[in-house]
C-alpha cells in the first residue's frame, strides 16, 4: 500500500500535529500542500477544512480521527495510551485545547496579528486587548497542568502534547503571547524541552496562516 497522504498546509497547527504523529512513529508519509477549501480537501472534508487523509481506500478528516487511525494502524511508539485512565486524560486535553484554547490562542489572538498584517494593516489591537485575560488564564491552566511531569498526561509524550505544541509555537511569535508563556515557568520549560524533538523540528512551518482556495466561478 502507498504511504499515507496528508492533505493540507503545514501552516495549520492541526496539519502540523498530524505530521508530527507520523514523524514520532517513523511513518513514511506524503504531505500534499493545499489551501483551505481546495478540491482535494473538500472531496474528503464536507466543510473544506484541513487536514484530511488518504491511505489506500481510507479517507478521513479531523486531526484527532486521523491521529487515532495512524496510531492504531502502525506499530509503536504509540501516542495514544491504551491505559483507560491515561487514554481518557489524553482525550480530555485534546478536547479542551481544540474546543476552547484554539479559539482563544489561535483564532482570536494570532489571527488578530496575522490577518491584518497580510493586508498591510496594523494588528487588531481591540481584539488583542480583549482576548488577553482569557489568554493569560489559559496559559496559567497549562502551566499548572505540566508542572508535575513536564507532560500533559502522566509522564509520557502523547498526542495531547503533540496537539498543543504547534499552538504554543504560534502564540509565542507575537509579543504578548511570548511574554505570557515566559511568565509561566513550567510551561516555558515544557515548550523548550519538547521543541527539541525531531518531530517538532522537522515540521517547522513557514510564516503565515493557511491560504484559502479561490472560489470557482466557472
Amino acid at each position: 500500500m502507498s504511504p499515507p497522504e496528508i492533505i493540507g498546509s503545514m501552516q495549520s497547527t492541526y496539519t502540523r500535529a498530524v505530521c508530527m504523529v507520523c514523524e514520532e512513529k517513523r511513518i513514511e508519509y506524503v504531505l500534499t500542500e493545499r489551501p483551505l477549501h481546495a478540491p482535494e480537501v473538500r472531496a474528503i472534508h464536507p466543510l473544506g477544512k484541513m487536514p484530511v487523509l488518504r491511505h489506500g481506500d481510507v479517507a478521513l478528516f479531523e486531526s484527532k480521527a486521523i491521529a487515532t487511525y495512524l496510531d492504531r494502524s502502525f506499530p509503536a511508539p504509540y501516542v495514544l495510551p491504551t491505559d483507560p485512565h491515561l487514554g481518557a486524560l489524553t482525550e480530555q486535553w485534546v478536547s479542551l485545547v481544540n474546543t476552547v484554547m484554539d479559539r482563544t490562542l489561535i483564532r482570536t489572538y494570532v489571527v488578530a496579528y496575522i490577518v491584518p498584517m497580510l493586508a498591510g494593516k496594523e494588528p487588531d489591537r481591540v481584539a488583542i486587548d480583549a482576548v488577553m485575560p482569557a489568554l493569560r488564564e489559559q496559559v496559567a491552566i497549562l502551566n499548572q497542568a505540566v508542572a508535575a511531569s513536564g507532560h500533559l498526561v502522566g509522564d509520557q509524550f502523547t498526542f495531547a502534547d503533540i496537539n498543543l505544541l504547534p499552538i504554543l509555537h504560534r502564540v509565542q511569535q507575537f509579543p504578548e503571547g511570548a511574554a505570557a508563556v515566559a511568565a509561566a515557568p513550567n510551561l516555558a520549560r515544557y515548550y523548550e524541552r519538547h521543541a527539541t524533538r525531531p518531530s517538532f523540528q522537522r515540521t517547522d512551518p513557514p510564516p503565515g496562516i493557511p491560504k484559502r482556495a479561490k472560489p470557482d466561478h466557472g
